[in-house]
């Protein structure tokens, strides 16, 4: 095979360090031309995790000739590799560096051939033989306590052996916060990117935040919401390789009881998922570099890890991340520090939703808390008018149920507030992205639309949530993570949807598949709807909170007629306000 000609500085610098003598130039090597790939395809000898860790190896920062010496490469092929990784500067780990995205490019490199890709192969046979392979399964909530995925990241966190990366939005599981307390004690290095340490910095004493500052997890915040729901154990602190058998897990769940016992929830639990793992270690970084300091415990010092760069990151098939991050511009004041500051218009993950909507070609199923987002809702509206044969199925959380009134409230305001806007495009954005209710708009259209029911009115003290947030698309790809589906989780909240195929992850897409079919028939063959509708009819104390069920809209709105005919109280200001203190009403 031809090798590539390259930019005319580099190739002088290759050739130069080529035709050097050097006494540590021994044989075996390669000559100037051979090719390890005759066909140009590495699949001959190469597995798929020898190429990924060939990758990891040439392209992490600091991989300099000595470091690919050591590890048994020869010296030629060696210095030019590095001459080619450093860039024009001829420094590596500076902005002008290249990377490979395949070994054939590797290969494509003067005197790298069949030697030098059999003695990379060599270097990095452990990360392929001896040690454990990749492993990836979904845990499902609600759950029992012990069985749930609470207990699997206390597991993990009680198996980390240097470090601890986590990006949470809520934590206040007791037993997550011993877990981390004992690996403090065994020297592991915890950073936390914790979105309560918003708030609690203004007021740390007792708080979550302090707590784990006094335990000695570093914690830090943003100046957005940090929804985020991940972590990364032993990850890529020091070199990439580090990466390959790294624990991760993110969804939908935060660490809290009742995400683990009463909500409808994911986490996906991933080992030895190199690509995944980077991206998130990256995400991780972008943000702790921006973020600011609790300022609690003062025995605590910031510090930075390997940086990494998008192209250090092997390309997967079947694995795509999709981060809200990419929606904002980092900013840095004198007075406040670090920040971010969103991006007009920009939408990258509901943009890259709407290519799915618009790809499927059988079927899409959304579980979601929430769909309030424009374009995702006006993707699916478009897609079902273009094909009405097209399965279409939505389940959602209750609160978001509305009557045809407050829809068409909805419309009256949106008109209104288009025309105060005029022509400006930054108002007419914000008019059509303010928390508009897409559910009744959806199933008016005749796509079918259910609602997880579980109280007349709903409160967190007793909520049992419909928390997932998922797409499944033609029952082969699922898109997951901690992303709502609306314009505020792009504007306002960092947030993360992996993109599942089952081309590389058919346990992932076969779990979300049988939860889907499981939850949209949530009480609908126990005759839920009927038992309640027959109790509240007869009952002299009327129960407001229910066995969860997934109802129809027109479901929901005859039992809160019915309920709002036999307790006129029910919608009075005493229950309205108080809803956790009036869980029952009294029959007229």
């Amino acid at each position: 095979m031809l090798k590539v000609q390259w930019a005319f500085v580099v190739f002088l610098s290759l050739l130069l360090a080529s035709c050097t003598e050097d006494p540590e130039l021994d044989e075996p090597a390669d000559g100037e031309q051979e090719s390890a790939f005759s066909t140009g395809k590495a699949d001959d000898f190469l597995g798929s995790c020898e190429r990924e860790h060939i990758l990891l190896l040439v392209n992490d920062p600091s991989s300099d000739s000595d470091r690919l010496v050591d590890v048994g490469l020869h010296r030629r092929a060696a210095n030019n590799i590095v001459t080619f990784r450093a860039g024009p500067d001829g420094e590596l780990a500076t902005e002008d560096d290249a990377y490979f995205r395949a070994v054939e490019e590797i290969d494509d490199i003067y005197f790298v051939g069949p030697v030098a890709m059999q003695q990379l192969t060599g270097a990095i046979a452990d990360y392929c033989q001896d040690q454990p392979r990749r492993e990836v399964d979904t845990v499902f909530s609600p759950q029992p306590y012990f069985d749930s995925h609470i207990n699997r990241v206390v597991e993990m966190i009680d198996g980390a052996e240097r470090s601890i990366d986590m990006a949470m939005y809520s934590l206040s599981d007791n037993r997550a916060f011993d877990a981390l307390a004992d690996a403090v004690e065994r020297g592991v290095e915890i950073r936390v990117l914790f979105d309560s340490a918003n708030g609690d910095h203004l007021n740390t004493a007792g708080s979550r935040s302090a707590r784990l500052e006094d335990l000695g997890a570093d914690v830090r915040y943003i100046n957005r919401i940090m929804h985020h729901k991940f972590a990364i154990i032993d990850g890529p602190q020091d070199e990439l390789l580090q990466a390959s058998q790294a624990r991760f897990f993110s969804g939908s769940a935060n660490l809290s009881f009742g995400a683990a016992t009463r909500y409808d929830e994911n986490v996906t639990f991933h080992r030895g998922d190199a690509p995944l793992v980077l991206k998130m270690q990256r995400e991780f970084n972008h943000l702790w570099e921006n973020s600011r300091d609790l300022e609690w415990n003062e025995d605590l010092t910031y510090f930075e890890t390997l940086p990494i760069a998008a192209d250090m990151i092997p390309p997967k098939e079947g694995l795509e991340v999709l981060l809200t991050s990419e929606n904002f511009e980092t900013t840095f004041s004198s007075r406040w520090g670090a920040g971010f500051r969103p991006l007009p218009f920009s939408e990258v993950v509901a943009d890259r939703l709407v290519e799915l909507i618009e790809e499927a070609d059988s079927s899409i199923y959304v579980a979601a808390g929430f769909l309030r987002s424009r374009p995702v809702s006006e993707a699916l509206l478009q897609r079902w008018q273009e094909d009405p044969d097209l399965d279409i199925q939505i389940y959602l959380d209750q609160s978001e149920y509305i009557s045809q009134w407050y829809h068409n409230s909805q419309l009256r305001d949106l008109d209104d507030c288009l025309e105060d806007a005029g022509e400006n495009e930054r108002d007419i954005y914000n008019c059509r992205e303010r928390g508009f209710i897409f559910s009744y708009q959806l199933l008016d259209a005749g796509i079918p639309v259910r609602f997880k029911n579980y109280s007349y009115r709903w409160h967190y003290s007793y909520a049992l949530q419909m928390h997932h947030k998922y797409m499944i698309f033609d029952r082969n790809t699922v898109a997951t993570g901690s992303y709502n589906f609306s314009n505020n989780a792009e504007q306002n909240t960092m947030e993360n949807v992996v993109i599942y195929r089952d081309s590389f992850y058919p346990e992932v897409v076969n779990g979300f598949v049988a939860n889907f079919d499981a939850i949209w028939e949530t009480g609908r063959a126990e005759n839920i709807f009927d038992d309640i509708l027959e109790e509240v009819s007869t009952a002299d104390e009327i129960e407001l909170i229910f066995e969860p069920a997934a109802f129809t809209w027109e479901e929901v709105t005859e039992l809160r007629q019915l309920i709002r005919q036999r307790c006129s109280e029910v919608d009075s200001e005493e229950y309205r306000r108080f809803p956790e203190n009036n869980r029952t009403c009294t029959a007229n």
